[in-house]
């Protein structure tokens, strides 16, 4: 919540850790690694949609991969751009959207993978609706987050209103207007401060009012 910019003299990954998880815990960490194959690795997508069965078995080597790709992607972005100046802010696709879910349904209600997994699938459905992502596409996000036992759709409790104002108090939202991560495709993020706002409002009345049309 505060955020910092000092590095680690080293990182520790330990798999064995991920034992004392339960079902819900691990498959809301695999939120954040579909978002590494999402932003900047298509390939690395394409084999999470192969292999997701294998982390949700917590089958070791499928992990050890899974972590050591989405631990250079990360890498990738953050020596490229430590203060969050540009390139750093696609590690925050799903993030803008997850956190008016978090805000609005008081923190611990879901968990915060659960929230960018849903934010994640809101905006993969606006990129689409921009027609930068593919009605194929979509529905491999969708499905793919489905299959790692993650949510796609919002709590319909809060209102598209409501979602909006959660969003634009969201710590990314600059003094000119609310920046969003899109996909432009599979493996291709973008930060987009001229999306259609008009679009925005169809994904969150589509997604909030009529879930599952």
């Amino acid at each position: 919540m505060i955020g910092a910019f000092h590095q680690p003299q080293a990182v520790l990954a330990d798999t064995d850790t991920l034992a004392t998880l339960d079902a819900r815990q691990l498959a809301a960490g695999l939120a954040e690694v579909i978002k590494y194959g999402l932003i900047m690795d298509a390939e690395f997508f394409a084999w999470l949609e192969a292999h997701i069965e294998r982390l949700l078995a917590r089958d070791t080597e499928a992990l050890v991969y899974a972590i050591e790709r989405s631990c250079r992607c990360k890498a990738g972005i953050v020596a490229a751009d430590e203060r969050e100046s540009g390139q750093r802010a696609l590690l925050n696709l799903g993030h803008t959207f997850g956190h008016a879910i978090e805000t609005g349904m008081g923190y611990g209600s879901w968990l915060h993978g659960e929230a960018v997994a849903t934010g994640m699938a809101m905006a993969a459905d606006l990129s689409a609706r921009h027609g930068w992502l593919s009605a194929a596409d979509l529905a491999r996000v969708r499905e793919l987050l489905l299959r790692a036992q993650l949510p796609v759709e919002p709590p319909p409790e809060l209102e598209p209103r409501r979602f909006g104002e959660l969003m634009a108090v969201d710590k990314k939202a600059l003094d000119s207007g609310l920046r969003l991560v899109l996909l432009r495709a599979i493996g291709e993020a973008v930060v987009c401060a001229d999306y259609d706002a008009g679009l925005l409002q169809q994904t969150l009345a589509r997604r909030l009012s009529m879930t599952g049309s």
